[in-house]
């Protein structure tokens, strides 16, 4: 048997005595990053070193990466979709490529010192080309040179072999994948892509490409490797189970779930489901919530993510008949089972733990409104409508599947193709706003976002000289038209301070003052007065931190502050900057929305 840890330290260890540097994992929460919500792949946090950016630790990098997706969060319950995974991976940053990159992932996964797979039950992929990129036949042929078969290479189109942007622009290119076989008996001698028992284990992409806001392709200028193994997928694999939830990795939530319902994880589908959505939900927000940028339960952007996971959590374990409070529980086991391999989860394990029950005591005061408003509807109407269901879903978090059950009980019908429709008319205004909220992104270095990063490296200095030094950040958002800035304060701040903010943002402006970047290590960065995270992953790299200087010696330095980057290189190219707005996220935290004047003159 392989456990998650031993396969965690195998992977390191390997590409350690390949010449990699060890980097720890990003934090979920990308700071400044408005492509995505949540960190979806080890590549994100790298992306300004992918373009071009030297990087403190050198050209050869792994880690293993702590990740967020929840595209398929319906989807959650089966043998294959996990909200929260680890991601193994490694990156080549202008080094070597494709020769050394395939010859390693072969040999870590079929060598009796790694992983020792027999050759027989391994099959690859290649990108096919098309007309933005070329048939990929060095890779397949580098392949065959390792003994991989013809028959075993399948050449895929860009759906299936392509990685990349991120965003809507930014790094990318073919990849060539890795797929184990998980069925019974010996592997059929051709590689069939649409046989299901044909598990893809790894992936390692290529980027050669720099993907324009046109949707041209134009060469990077470096070519980099950027590798990824899920390893709650291996793990699962390599031990012959059918999903993670059987591997050590979900073992010790299940069980607990098992003793809070008094119900078997085998008893039934319907039962092994509901077990699996608070496991695959609970271990996620656990991990969210002791983050290093932890995230509390809202009505937006992660904070609702957050919310909406523990919600259905809770009302699958009403499912299961767990009448007591329980999500707390299996935060603290979550936090027990993975401190070693993430440290963060123990020394926030409190946060995690409180977050947790009270965001369950609240989601159960909504539920007796919910239930309320559906008796309401269901004494006027024979039917729920479309409408109806998906206002239960948005404003009291019931899923649409609890509004047909206990609508089944009463013998009503509900308009499932009306709920679909409204949904997907949410989904769609969500897309649009997301694309609105994103243009622009740090991935491909827009001036204007750089212009915005960089005003909030003054405004945090800014709100510590007028309100004081217990001021930390708790998040921020930047999308090409502004900057949204949240910081720990307990009440509102006066309008005469709010103008004195603003002016002290200007003065530095003003004196047009130089911007560079140290890397530093964390005790020099203490010594030196940086702000910010010390263990901020997008800018720790093993012993070093990268500090942004807003300053000089003679004219004395006004921030200093750790930070992954970019920032423009002197303050005057900011124009100006302006408050728009100041506001409440939650309890203690206030949010800044403001401009710099030099992208409203464009």
């Amino acid at each position: 048997m392989l456990s998650a840890a031993e396969l965690r330290k195998k992977y390191l260890d390997f590409f350690k005595e390949k010449g990699h540097a060890i980097i720890p994992s990003a934090s979920l929460i990308p700071e400044n990053d408005p492509t995505v919500l949540f960190t979806t792949a080890g590549m994100h946090p790298l992306v300004p070193y992918l373009l071009g950016e030297k990087h403190p630790e050198g050209t050869l990098l792994a880690n293993v990466q702590k990740c967020i997706r929840t595209g398929d969060i319906e989807e959650v319950g089966d043998d294959t979709h996990l909200t929260f995974f680890e991601m193994l991976g490694n990156w080549s940053l202008g080094d070597y490529f494709k020769k050394e990159a395939i010859a390693w992932s072969f040999e870590f996964l079929t060598s009796r010192k790694w992983l020792g797979i027999p050759l027989e039950k391994l099959a690859v992929s290649v990108f096919a080309g098309d007309k933005d990129a070329p048939r990929d036949e060095e890779s397949a042929k580098l392949w065959q040179t390792l003994d991989i078969p013809k028959e075993r290479i399948a050449y895929l189109p860009k759906e299936n072999n392509w990685w990349g942007p991120a965003g809507q622009t930014g790094p990318c290119g073919p990849d060539t994948e890795m797929f184990y076989w998980s069925g019974g008996g010996v592997a059929p001698k051709k590689f069939d892509t649409d046989n299901k028992q044909w598990v893809e284990i790894w992936n390692d992409v290529f980027m050669e490409y720099d993907k324009q806001a046109n949707g041209s392709f134009k060469p990077l200028k470096q070519k980099n490797v950027d590798t990824g193994m899920g390893l709650d997928r291996v793990v699962a694999v390599l031990n012959g189970e059918k999903s993670p939830f059987e591997t050590d990795l979900f073992l010790p939530i299940l069980h607990k779930i098992e003793e809070l319902s008094g119900k078997n994880y085998t008893d039934d589908p319907k039962t092994r489901w509901s077990m699996r959505v608070i496991a695959d939900h609970l271990r996620t927000a656990a991990f969210i919530l002791g983050d290093q940028r932890g995230v509390t339960p809202s009505n937006v952007d992660q904070g609702y993510v957050l919310r909406r996971l523990i919600r259905r959590s809770i009302m699958h374990g009403k499912k299961l008949g767990i009448t007591q409070s329980f999500a707390r529980d299996i935060g603290e086991i979550v936090a027990q089972e993975y401190t070693a391999a993430y440290p963060e989860l123990g020394h926030n394990k409190k946060r995690i733990a409180e977050e947790l029950q009270r965001e369950e005591e609240k989601f159960n005061r909504t539920l007796e409104k919910g239930l309320r408003e559906f008796e309401r509807i269901v004494a006027k109407e024979k039917t729920v409508s479309g409408k109806a269901a998906f206002d239960l879903f948005t404003s009291h978090g019931f899923p649409f599947e609890v509004t047909q059950e206990m609508a089944k009980e009463r013998g009503i019908t509900v308009d499932a193709a009306g709920f679909q429709a409204e949904f997907k008319k949410h989904q769609e205004l969500s897309r649009k706003g997301a694309e609105q909220k994103f243009a622009g992104g740090l991935a491909n270095h827009s001036l204007e976002v750089v212009q915005l990063h960089t005003a909030t490296h003054l405004l945090h200095r800014a709100l510590k000289n007028v309100l004081g030094e217990s001021i930390e950040q708790k998040g921020s958002n930047i999308t090409a038209e502004r900057l949204r800035f949240d910081f720990n304060y307990g009440e509102k701040i006066p309008a005469e301070k709010l103008k004195e903010i603003e002016d002290i943002v200007n003065e530095q402006i003003k004196k047009d003052l130089p911007v560079h970047f140290e890397e530093l290590t964390e005790k020099e960065a203490r010594a030196c007065g940086a702000i910010g995270y010390f263990d901020d992953k997008y800018a720790t790299f093993g012993n070093k931190l990268k500090v942004y200087f807003v300053g000089d010696e003679k004219r004395g330095f006004f921030s200093k502050e750790i930070c992954g980057g970019p920032h423009v290189e002197h303050t005057g190219e900011l124009g100006g900057f302006k408050i728009l707005k100041e506001e409440a996220v939650s309890a203690g935290v206030r949010r800044i929305k403001a401009i710099v004047t030099a992208n409203q003159k464009k």
